[in-house]
């Protein structure tokens, strides 16, 4: 879940972060703040070219959505620099199923801070949101993600170690 989207400052950051998680495993992206129909478009394009089942979610009100979803039995993370640094709890969260993994935009409220069930982090030098998001999928899904097939989509890659080649898989 994405805090704080902010039209048109947070844009290309809000993307991205979506571009990680949905290429390194997550299933679903939320986000609160700025409703940014640019935003989710952009998010829907890559997913029809690219394939897959992922989603994008607008959120009214991100601290209720927090409480419910934690009811429902999801761990909920919240990606801070402050938090417990992930090698040494990494083996506590690998017994979980279910994640919603919390990212701020702009400054975190800090109730984000207690409401979470683990505030953690990846290093504790400031870095992006990206890199923290794309660093947590990648230890929990174990780099199974990395090998990942989406079905669907209009685009695939041939892999090579020299030049670029997409195929169009519908012509």
């Amino acid at each position: 879940m994405r805090l704080g989207h902010r039209v048109p400052r947070d844009q290309r950051v809000s993307t991205h972060l979506a571009l990680a998680a949905r290429a390194l495993g997550a299933s679903k992206m939320f986000y609160s703040g700025m409703r940014d129909p640019e935003f989710e478009e952009s998010v829907e394009k890559v997913r029809r070219n690219w394939g897959g089942n992922f989603k994008l979610e607008y959120i009214v009100d991100p601290i209720d959505f927090v409480r419910r979803v934690k009811s429902m039995g999801y761990m909920i993370i919240h990606l801070t620099m402050y938090g417990i640094p992930l090698n040494h709890i990494l083996d506590e969260l690998l017994k979980h199923e279910k994640f919603l993994v919390i990212v701020g935009g702009e400054k975190v409220p800090s109730q984000y801070f207690y409401i979470s069930d683990y505030n953690v982090a990846i290093g504790s030098q400031p870095h992006s949101e990206i890199s923290a998001l794309a660093i947590f999928l990648d230890r929990i899904f174990q780099g199974v993600e990395l090998d990942f097939q989406f079905s669907g989509g209009i685009f695939r890659v041939v892999n090579a170690k020299k030049g670029k080649y997409p195929i169009n898989i519908k012509d």
